[in-house]
């Protein structure tokens, strides 16, 4: 049995066995032995170990806890933007540019002249106008000349229609005297023919004369004449007065035949028809003449009435409304000329100018756009699942990607669009057509700023924007804790008639 000596050899002979057979020298260093790990200093690694982790742990909840804690109590979302009013300004005349004083990124104030159209056509228009306000004054002046004597021809037509009913009136007495005497011819006649008669008895015995016998015979002849004559007289009054020949009933008249004689009824006519150019018209077709001048009578009982029947004349009416319509397209002409200079409307920064002197603007065409920088907010894409707790007049809190967190800015909520963005869209979803996929949806939360700041820290309309919104906190200012804001304008009693039907 060979010795562990001779089993392993020297170390010599080792080194002889390990070299290699090509020869050389190269050494390999011996294996180094194995000690056991000294059990303070595994103690003390661990103990590093262990304090190093329960740092760790004392800054995780120092600065965890607060993180953790405050994402708890907001809710926020990176689908946010600043959005704001654009006022896009137009032309509102046609004219030729001749002046442009504004660049875009200009700012400009409310009132500010920013574009200038050549003004001379509408101050020519100016002058027409001014010559023909003139005109219809002048006109007018004319019109209530000639209203005024109208009435005055009118007031002579009122006694040429009382003077025919007056002479209708003393035509009827005249008739009735005619009559009278005419009873008084015929007694006479009856006279003549008795003293005629006892003539004849008287005669033929040779009682009397045969000179008295004719004169008895003469008076009854001039009887017989007279009582012809008045009967005469009294057939030429009736024709007179318009009526048919009547010897048994001569005093047979209408009535109120001072109302309706046809000389009196033309005098009417030509009254009634001088009226109707006062817009004076009687109250019936067939009014009387007393009743005609009992109207008119009433409607110029005063001189203010005598100038009223004047200011309401139809002729007087148009003359006046001749005089607006001047006055009407003279104030229209100066808006033209004013309209020539065009003012910012708001306070902004200038966008989009695409006009330059020399060009030819059309009524409406866009010159230019004014961004306010003032009258922004923030548009919120909340997710659905987020608005449970979001209410009007909630805190939130903005960090803009374009200050970072070096500028926190401070805002509330004011409304919900009334629709998410895909129903708002220009083509919304068609989820009927059975090609229904389930999206999150996304509705606008409108967040306006409580402080702005636009000299120091100004935001553009488009800027990326992470807010924070306190659910948590109690809701502040008007319509807090709604999702809904009031009606704007009040209800009209005509609103809430309709309503009530």
């Amino acid at each position: 049995m060979d010795s562990p000596a001779d089993h392993s050899g020297t170390p010599a002979d080792a080194g002889k066995q390990q070299r290699p057979a090509e020869g050389g020298d190269q050494r390999q260093p011996p294996a180094e032995s194995k000690q056991p790990e000294d059990p303070r200093r595994r103690r003390r690694r661990w103990l590093v170990i262990g304090g190093i982790g329960a740092l760790l742990l004392v800054v995780a909840l120092v600065f965890g806890m607060p993180w953790l804690v405050h994402h708890m109590n907001v809710v926020t979302t990176d689908d946010a933007y600043v959005n704001g009013h654009v006022t896009s300004v137009a032309a509102r005349v046609q004219g030729q540019v001749v002046r442009v004083l504004v660049d875009d990124n200009n700012r400009v104030r409310k009132g500010d002249l920013i574009v200038q159209l050549d003004p001379e056509p509408y101050k020519v228009q100016v002058a027409q106008k001014q010559a023909a306000v003139g005109t219809a004054k002048a006109a007018l002046v004319n019109t209530e000349a000639q209203v005024r004597g109208l009435l005055a021809q009118i007031f002579s037509q009122r006694w040429q229609l009382q003077r025919g009913m007056e002479g209708v009136r003393n035509q009827l007495a005249l008739l009735r005297s005619n009559v009278s005497q005419l009873k008084v011819e015929q007694a006479n006649l009856v006279l003549a023919e008795n003293d005629y008669v006892r003539g004849q008895g008287l005669i033929v015995h040779s009682a009397i004369s045969q000179q008295q016998f004719d004169q008895y015979k003469a008076a009854l002849e001039v009887a017989k004449n007279r009582v012809a004559a008045a009967q005469d007289t009294i057939q030429q009054t009736r024709a007179s007065l318009g009526l048919a020949h009547d010897r048994d009933h001569p005093l047979d008249v209408p009535t109120h035949l001072d109302q309706s004689f046809s000389g009196v009824r033309q005098a009417l006519g030509q009254m009634v028809q001088s009226l109707a150019q006062l817009g004076i018209v009687p109250k019936s077709y067939d009014a009387t003449p007393e009743q005609v001048l009992a109207q008119l009578q009433s409607e110029s009982q005063s001189p203010q009435a005598f100038e009223r029947l004047v200011s309401r004349a139809p002729s007087v009416l148009a003359a006046r409304a001749q005089v607006r319509q001047a006055e009407d397209d003279l104030r229209q002409a100066e808006l033209n000329l004013s309209y020539c200079e065009v003012f910012a409307e708001i306070d902004g920064a200038v966008a989009r100018r695409n006009v330059n002197p020399g060009d030819n603007a059309q009524p409406g065409q866009p010159l230019m756009a004014i961004r306010s920088l003032t009258e922004i907010w923030i548009d919120a894409n909340f997710k659905e699942t987020q608005l449970a707790d979001l209410r009007i007049g909630q805190r939130a809190e903005l960090y803009v990607d374009m200050y970072g967190k070096r500028r926190q800015f401070h805002g509330r909520i004011t409304g919900f669009t009334a629709g998410t963005g895909s129903t708002l869209s220009l083509l919304p979803p068609q989820n009927a057509t059975g090609n229904f996929v389930k999206v999150v949806q996304r509705l606008p939360v409108r967040i306006e700023l409580t402080e702005p700041n636009p000299e120091d820290f100004p935001l553009f309309i488009g800027l990326s924007v992470e807010p924070e919104v306190y659910f948590k906190e109690p809701a502040t200012g008007p319509d807090a804790g709604k999702y809904l804001q009031p009606y704007l304008l009040p209800t009209s009693p005509a609103a809430q008639a309709r309503a009530a039907q």
